[in-house]
């Protein structure tokens, strides 16, 4: 049965970083993160496909407060020693603990509170490796999509993508997450993600020049969606 991918506007992007609404969403979507084990999921495709050409620089789009990417560098520093992260988001809301915390693993962390359109036509080729982004593309239509894809593309030899899985059961699971204490603006920002996720091979019809790239895209556990694309390298 069709099931559309419905993008609505998200009540956190309409409010001020520092609104208690907004700060009790942050950490909803912290929760949300570990209930759908993005940070794991996220670590291993880097591991996998990026396996043999360690990164020197690695932008995370739409990053939030760094939370999620923290903890994939967690995972990845004993491997992938002097990183630069780039965390991308319209408003910088990283915290001075979360800095501190990626100077410990030997990761040097760069803000840029920038539009993400912005962002992708100032950046440099030369000087990003991996792009990764987490429960962020989620918030653009299908046009505005291919527009951030091919930006994406021109940019970085491997990307990876954790979204939400679009399926009615994962709408339903997202309208009950008030019983285990999220906000209502947080179980609000669930369903409409939920809504606005992915299913299938939806990125990699987006993603352009596809013969020229290593494509991964398949649902992952219960709720999340991955998707991989690797520059093919023959």
């Amino acid at each position: 049965m069709s099931f559309p991918r419905r993008v609505e506007p998200e009540l956190l992007d309409q409010l001020a970083a520092d609104d208690p609404r907004a700060i009790r969403a942050r950490r909803d979507v912290k929760r949300a993160n570990t209930l759908m084990l993005n940070a794991g999921i996220m670590a291993s495709a880097l591991m996998k496909y990026g396996a043999g050409q360690r990164p020197r620089t690695i932008v995370d789009l739409g990053s939030g407060d760094g939370n999620l990417m923290l903890r994939v560098a967690r995972r990845l520093a004993p491997r992938w020693p002097d990183v630069t992260i780039v965390l991308q988001d319209k408003q910088d809301i990283v915290s001075r603990a979360t800095r501190d915390a990626f100077a410990a693993l030997r990761w040097q962390v760069e803000t840029s509170a920038t539009d993400v359109f912005d962002f992708l036509a100032n950046a440099r080729p030369s000087g990003v490796d991996v792009i990764t982004s987490n429960l962020f593309l989620h918030h653009f239509a299908d046009e505005q999509l291919v527009r951030l894809l091919a930006s994406a593309a021109q940019l970085a030899r491997l990307a990876v993508v954790c979204e939400p899985r679009r399926a009615k059961f994962v709408v339903r699971a997202s309208r009950l997450l008030w019983a285990v204490g999220f906000s209502e603006v947080g179980v609000h920002e669930a369903v409409v993600s939920a809504r606005a996720g992915f299913r299938g091979k939806e990125l990699s019809a987006l993603w352009p020049a596809r013969d020229q790239w290593e494509l991964h895209e398949h649902a992952v556990g219960l709720f999340s969606h991955r998707f991989v694309a690797r520059r093919d390298g023959r």
